[in-house]
C-alpha cells in the first residue's frame, strides 16, 4: 500500500513527465510547476484526467541540477509537511547544501534514475521509462527513514530497481559510466564538422557503428552543460583517464606495435564485459542462438512459441533481415541453461539453430 496519493511535480522535462505519466497509470494524482510555460502546458494536457490543488504527501524535484536547492527551499516553504526527493544527476554539492538546512533535509533523500532518452522535453516522456532501470538513492545525515520508505515506494511503482550509496561515490561512477561517455560522443560528432570531413561521401557512408557511437550526442546542451559544470571535478578526472588511455593507443599506432594495439582492444573486451545487464541489472553470462527464419507471416510468433512452451525466458534480441530475401536471422540471449534446451528443441522441430 502507497504512503502517498497525491503527489507534486517541479519540473516537466522528460524525466518529470514520465514520472507523471507512469504515476497517473496507478490512480496517483498530481500538481505539476514548471518556470517554462510551454512545457508546463504541454504536460498538463498530457496528465489533464490527473491533475489536483491537493497538498502533496510526496514532492519530487525534478528541475535542472543548478536549480534543485532553490527549488527545494521554495516547495518546503510552500509545503513543510510533504516530503521531498529529488531526481537530479549530480548529488554531492546538493547534499553538503541540504545539510546545512537539517529541517529539510529531514524530510528529503536523493535519487537519481538511471534513465534517460537523447531527445529531451516532455515531449518525449514514456509511461514506462523507468520499467527495470535502475534508481539510485543518496540519503544525507539527517534523512529519516519515512523520507526513504516514501522514495522506494515511489521507485518500485514505477518499476525500477533501487540502489542506495553516497553521493561522493555517486558522483565519482556517474562521470565514468554517464558524464564521460556524454562527451566523448558529442565530441566524435563535433569532429564530423572538421574541414578534413568530407560531409558529402563521408556522411553517405557513415554506418551503424557512427549512429551508435553518436547517439548521445543529440543531447540537450543546456541542460547538460550544468550537469558537467556541477560534477566538474569528477568529470575531469575520468577524462584525464581517457586521455591517458587514448595517448597510449596513439603512441602504439605511431610505433606500430601491434601487441599495443592488441592489448587496447582486450582491454576494451574486458571493460564491455563488465557493464551491467539490461537496464541497469547485474551482469549476465548470456549464451546466444542464431535461428533462421522463414520470410512468412507468423514465423517469429512461431518461434517466440517454441521459447514459450519450454518457459525460456528471452533476455535480449536481435533481427537480421533485408527486403526481398526469403529467410532472415533472428539472435536470441539466454541464460545458458535456457540456451541448451531451447537449441535442443528448435532442433528436433527442424529450426535451423546456430550457436554465436
Amino acid at each position: 500500500m502507497n504512503s502517498f496519493s497525491n503527489v507534486r511535480i517541479v519540473g516537466t522535462g522528460l524525466i518529470g513527465t514520465s514520472i507523471g505519466l507512469a504515476l497517473a497509470q496507478h490512480g496517483i494524482t498530481l500538481s505539476l510547476k514548471d518556470s517554462d510555460e510551454k512545457a508546463l502546458h504541454l504536460a498538463s494536457d498530457l496528465l489533464r484526467g490527473s491533475l489536483s490543488d491537493e497538498a502533496p504527501e510526496l514532492t519530487i524535484i525534478a528541475a535542472p541540477p543548478q536549480s534543485v536547492f532553490e527549488a527545494l527551499k521554495t516547495e518546503y516553504e510552500a509545503n513543510p509537511q510533504s516530503w521531498f526527493i529529488d531526481i537530479s544527476s549530480v548529488k554531492n554539492k546538493l547534499k553538503v547544501e541540504i545539510e546545512l538546512l537539517p529541517e529539510i533535509a529531514r524530510r528529503f533523500i536523493g535519487t537519481h534514475p538511471m534513465a534517460g532518452r537523447e531527445s529531451s522535453g516532455a515531449k518525449s516522456a514514456q509511461a514506462d521509462l523507468f520499467q527495470g532501470r535502475a534508481w539510485i538513492l543518496t540519503p544525507n545525515k539527517y534523512t529519516e527513514p519515512q523520507a526513504q520508505d516514501m522514495a522506494m515506494q515511489l521507485i518500485e511503482l514505477l518499476g525500477a530497481t533501487p540502489y542506495v550509496m553516497d553521493s561522493a561515490e555517486h558522483d565519482e561512477v556517474m562521470a565514468q559510466i554517464s558524464h564521460t561517455p556524454q562527451v566523448i560522443s558529442t565530441l566524435l560528432a563535433a569532429s564530423l564538422l572538421d574541414e578534413n570531413f568530407d560531409s558529402n561521401s563521408g556522411a553517405q557512408l557513415a554506418g551503424q557503428g557512427l549512429r551508435d557511437m553518436t547517439r548521445l550526442a543529440g543531447s540537450d546542451g543546456g541542460l547538460w552543460a550544468e550537469i558537467l559544470l556541477e560534477n566538474n571535478a569528477s568529470v575531469l578526472k575520468s577524462l584525464a583517464g581517457f586521455q591517458t588511455r587514448l595517448e597510449m593507443f596513439q603512441k602504439a599506432l605511431i610505433n606500430k606495435d601491434l601487441t599495443g594495439i592488441q592489448e587496447v582492444f582486450q582491454a576494451g573486451n574486458l571493460g564491455r564485459s563488465q557493464i551491467s545487464g539490461k537496464h541497469g541489472a547485474k551482469p549476465r553470462n548470456y549464451s546466444y542462438l542464431l535461428i533462421v527464419i522463414k520470410d512468412e507471416p507468423g514465423a517469429l510468433s512461431e518461434l517466440f512459441n517454441e521459447c514459450a512452451k519450454l518457459q525460456a525466458n528471452i533476455e535480449d534480441l536481435s533481427i537480421e533481415h533485408s527486403p526481398g530475401q526469403l529467410t532472415g536471422l533472428i539472435t536470441l540471449a539466454f541464460s545458458p541453461e535456457d540456451a541448451q534446451k531451447v537449441s535442443e528443441h528448435l532442433i528436433s522441430k527442424d529450426w535451423k539453430v546456430h550457436q554465436r
